[in-house]
């Protein structure tokens, strides 16, 4: 997949974002940790929490988008529309990410979340299988990133495309992750909106990637004499 090392870098600048959205979460795993690699180790194994549920959701959407091809494709190359949907989804994501577009107020906004009050349990245990769960939980908190990120997985191409795409992502957001929850604090908010600016760019690029595809298969699909599968989704 040609947009995968975006991804994985997209990921990587853009945990910047989750820093300020979860940061806090990875300092309170670790606070208490009888030194720096039992720290370290419980941030990797909250990592892995989080990026098993973002493979396992994305493996879900990957799936279901080939599915939802299949019933469609007589009548259209769905899997060209995904990808289209989902690369303006991530143009979109990446706008607001630069600061170009005002971030509309939606329910992952409000103050409160049901999940928070079995996290923070799980994040103040001491058991290993608890910072993995505790990453579990996290997977699922509101987060438009992922969600874009989970569209492009969609459109992916199958089971294995979705889950790779989404692993990638959650890869990415890893060594910054450890690095705020083991110092505590990594990026200052001036630090954090500048690397997010660089995150953007990829956020965006990769939508365009994904738009060019779409738009090119959907026009390879209705040439005369040609298959309607999507040519550059396998």
């Amino acid at each position: 997949m040609l947009e995968l090392p975006l991804v994985l870098v997209g990921g990587l600048l853009g945990s910047a974002h989750c820093v300020g959205m979860c940061g806090g979460f990875a300092v309170l795993l670790g606070a208490g940790t009888r030194n720096l690699g039992a720290n370290v180790g419980r941030q990797l194994l909250y990592s892995a929490g989080r990026i098993s549920t973002y493979a396992v959701i994305g493996a879900a959407v990957g799936y279901g988008g080939v599915r939802l091809t299949g019933v469609a494709l007589p009548l259209i190359n769905m899997q060209a529309v995904l990808s289209i949907i989902a690369g303006a989804l991530l143009v979109i994501e990446g706008l607001h990410a630069a600061g170009y577009l005002q971030r509309w107020r939606t329910a992952s906004t409000s103050d409160g979340c049901p999940f928070t009050g079995g996290l923070g349990s799980l994040l103040r245990s001491r058991g290993a299988s608890a910072a993995f769960l505790a990453g579990v939980f996290t997977g699922f908190l509101p987060c438009g990133l992922v969600y874009a990120y989970l569209a492009l997985a969609t459109a992916a191409g199958g089971l294995w495309q979705g889950w790779l795409t989404m692993a990638c992502f959650g890869a990415g957001t890893v060594p910054l992750m450890v690095l705020a929850g083991s110092g505590g604090s990594l990026l200052s908010l001036a630090s954090r909106q500048k690397v997010l600016r660089v995150a953007a760019i990829c956020v965006v690029v990769t939508g365009l990637i994904s738009l060019t595809r779409g738009a090119a298969a959907l026009n390879a699909s209705s040439a005369p004499g040609t298959a309607s599968a999507c040519p550059l989704c396998r």
